[in-house]
């Protein structure tokens, strides 16, 4: 890449992320507010009612990559702190945040947590911040005052690229030998509450914290928003890379180096760049295939900004022009999803989605070949986020990604957006992006000038 080149991009994504909001005292990457996660935690406790809330932040750091924190644990207190612990008390709207103490050493290779810093534990918005060596001492004293239950997560957790569903059935494969199936630290967790406090009544806090996740907030929508216009300006400089006799993996590069300079973490999943056969293959990330004439490339990618996921897939001619048959099959699938957006508004269903892309397909005189459209995967803070329930409310944010695929042609076309459902119909987030055909050939046709 040339300097250019590379400064072009880096003033792109600045002049879209339009520049983060200023995060916590802490300083830690997030472009949401102590007063954010404050007003998050209020909610569910007034949801909730009595009580105590449980909730766990992950425990180590994986290695090699950046850590992020449990997506449950985030939402509701924006520390990205190795092993802290939340406790909230509904009743007296308390929170409660526990801390490991840190040694000099930890200090030093890791950096302090709010048990290093007075003023910032002051003003962290916490009742009080304990050390985590505390919480048994704490539940102990304060069980008179839980009415006899507590709320934990007793659901499997989602992660950045997976829904819970999806965590339950890795964990599923993975035990199909008795040699791997240990238990979860979740499920660790739960035993012991249970084993040292039998007495208590133990409730699923994952529906209610699903409930609040699938309304995004104001904070939310504007993040998800910066990001949505990143990573459409990152899959537009990868068409801009692409070109007979480049490899996969340079698109993706190209891609990849406007949402790190914009701000973003990383990618919120493996990228896909898959061309010509790979095309066919739905989760193909090997990116390893050198391009050829006359293929098309099909490119499922998302920034991680501000903790929140977003989920773009676009498909274009290497060549610059598609072939009549790579044309028309594309035409269906952009007739598709466009008539998916249209019907997206508060009080839709996936039925109600459905007829009327059956309806729009028949008065346009296309054949769907067997795609019908829907309501696809929430968005959030994970690719694949909670669930989204039967009717679409304002707040929503979810991917719609209808595609066709035909390996024995040797391509494959999927057009995907991130939305939003506002209170008239739906916002695109990823508008950004070209995907009309003559967009796409007008833009393909200025590589290189």
């Amino acid at each position: 890449m040339t300097n250019t080149r590379r400064t072009m991009i880096s003033l792109a994504a600045a002049v879209l992320l339009g520049g983060l909001a200023a995060g916590p005292s802490s300083g830690q990457r997030t472009g949401f507010t102590k007063e954010e996660f404050a007003a998050r935690r209020s909610a569910l406790m007034e949801r909730l009612g009595d009580g105590a809330v449980i909730l766990f932040g992950d425990a180590d750091a994986p290695a090699g990559s950046h850590f992020r924190q449990d997506n449950d644990f985030f939402y509701l207190t924006g520390n990205e702190d190795l092993g802290a612990i939340l406790v909230l008390v509904p009743a007296s709207r308390a929170s409660y945040l526990f801390l490991p103490p840190l040694t000099a050493r930890e200090r030093m290779m890791d950096g302090p947590n709010l048990l290093d810093d007075p003023e910032a534990k002051a003003g962290s918005g916490y009742t009080d911040v304990y050390p985590s060596s505390y919480l048994d001492e704490f539940l102990a004293r304060s069980l008179s005052r839980f009415a006899g239950r507590f709320h934990l997560r007793l659901s499997p957790r989602d992660t950045l690229d997976d829904a819970r569903s999806e965590t339950a059935l890795w964990d599923a494969r993975r035990a199909r030998s008795h040699y791997n199936d240990q238990v979860s630290a979740d499920l660790h967790r739960i035993e012991k509450l249970r084993r040292r406090y039998p007495q208590m009544e133990f409730r699923d806090l994952t529906p209610v914290l699903d409930r609040m996740r699938a309304i995004k907030t104001e904070a939310e929508i504007a993040s998800l928003r910066r990001n949505g216009r990143l990573s459409a300006e990152a899959v537009r400089q990868a068409m801009l890379a692409t070109r007979p006799g480049v490899y996969e993996y340079e698109i993706e590069a190209a891609a990849m180096a406007v949402i790190l300079e914009g701000g973003a973490r990383g990618p919120a999943y493996a990228p896909i760049v898959g061309s010509g056969p790979n095309s066919c293959i739905l989760h193909y990330d090997e990116n390893g295939r050198r391009v050829e004439a006359g293929d098309v490339v099909l490119m499922d990618f998302g920034a991680d900004l501000d903790h929140l996921a977003m989920d773009i897939t676009r498909t274009w001619p290497v060549s610059g022009r598609f072939s009549d048959e790579q044309r028309e099959v594309y035409r269906t699938v952009l007739e598709i999803q466009k008539a998916c957006i249209e019907a997206y508004r508060p009080g839709a269903t996936a039925k109600d989605v459905r007829e009327h892309v059956a309806a729009v397909m028949k008065a346009k005189g296309i054949d769907p070949r067997g795609e019908t459209g829907g309501i696809g995967h929430g968005v959030g803070l994970s690719v694949h986020d909670v669930p989204l329930g039967g009717v679409l409310e304002a707040g929503m944010v979810f991917a719609i990604e209808p595609g066709l695929y035909y390996p024995e042609k040797g391509f494959g076309v999927r057009i995907e957006d991130t939305v939003l459902i506002t209170a008239t119909g739906c916002e695109v987030l990823t508008a950004g992006v070209p995907k009309e055909i003559d967009e796409i050939e007008r833009l393909l046709a200025g590589r290189g000038k």
